[in-house]
């Protein structure tokens, strides 16, 4: 049975535990809007990027070719990255990602390549150490870049990924990451990087309000006519490499407004979880406070009543 020390010193401690989390809380909060601006800020850039080379490519005609281009007949070789975060206390963010990734492997990537090789480039120290398929060549780590994207790192995974994809060491790449929805919702989800796919969908934030919107935009697009300066092979041999580190970018923004987004929810959840168990703890005090001073009162009440039979 503890005792009211005991009792009136854990209360102490949850209480220092519930200021810890609520300031991890406000300072997720604050990081999180300005995450939250990058991610929202990158998107459409991002999306025109994309759109844009693709008219290029379709308006270049079957002449021009690039190595990032290429789509191998067979696939020996698929390069996987996986982006965690490098700290913990963010609830299930990592642990999802990485049973998505482990789930995604077994049930799409090998039935469909079963003779291919995977290997994987883990972004984050939560995935180097919580990543461990026996099955997989693990090529590179990288960590220290969560909550700060830095443009070097970005432009080190661009280069490696290029240069492996150009010399056929890589036949196919492919992200995996949390997408940032909102505050609340943060979904696992893997990207086709290489090779180049056109996209199936215009992006929710990108597609026209009404049916006119939509009709006036394809008409648009079918009849436009470019006008190339210095030329399209020019351009192309420089947007793409543009397109490659712009996506790596953007999912690497996105990573880090999710993770933020989860932290913030965890702590949260663990500053409310910490305040009712205070609750609890308190009613436990009492009761037992309580139960103490009863006790007190019939050991004198028994005394008195002992030395009146003297």
């Amino acid at each position: 049975m503890a005792t009211l020390r005991d009792i009136k010193r854990r209360i102490g401690a949850v209480a220092n535990t519930a200021k810890i989390t609520q300031a991890m809380r406000m300072v997720s909060s604050a990081k999180l809007k300005r995450a939250q601006e990058a991610i929202i800020n990158a998107r459409p850039y991002s999306f025109l990027l994309k759109s844009n080379l693709e008219r290029l490519i379709g308006s270049i005609g079957e002449e021009y070719y690039h190595p990032l281009l290429e789509h191998r007949t067979e696939i020996k070789n698929i390069c996987l990255v996986v982006i965690t975060s490098d700290r913990g206390l963010c609830g299930s963010f990592n642990s999802n990602l990485i049973r998505f990734v482990g789930k995604t492997i077994n049930e799409e990537i090998k039935p469909k390549y079963p003779n291919a090789r995977i290997s994987m480039i883990r972004i984050g120290k939560r995935g180097i150490s919580g990543i461990k398929f026996g099955d997989i060549d693990y090529i590179k780590n990288i960590s220290g870049i969560s909550g700060r994207i830095d443009y070097k790192v970005v432009d080190e995974i661009s280069k490696f990924i290029i240069n492996g994809y150009v010399e056929g060491t890589f036949d196919k790449v492919v992200f995996f990451f949390n997408e940032f929805k909102n505050i609340l919702i943060q979904v696992p989800k893997y990207f086709n990087l290489l090779p180049f796919e056109r996209s199936t969908e215009v992006e929710s934030y990108f597609k026209p309000k009404d049916k006119h919107s939509v009709e006036t935009q394809k008409a648009l697009q079918k009849n436009l006519i470019y006008i190339f300066e210095p030329d399209q092979q020019t351009i192309l041999d420089k947007l793409l490499p543009l397109y490659i580190e712009n996506q790596i970018l953007r999912i690497l923004l996105e990573s880090n407004a999710a993770e933020h987004a989860a932290r913030r929810m965890a702590m949260e959840n663990a500053t409310n979880n910490a305040k009712e168990l205070i609750k609890h703890l308190e009613l436990v005090y009492n009761k037992e406070r309580q139960a103490a001073i009863t006790k007190e009162m019939l050991e004198i009440v028994g005394g008195a009543n002992a030395l009146k039979g003297q």
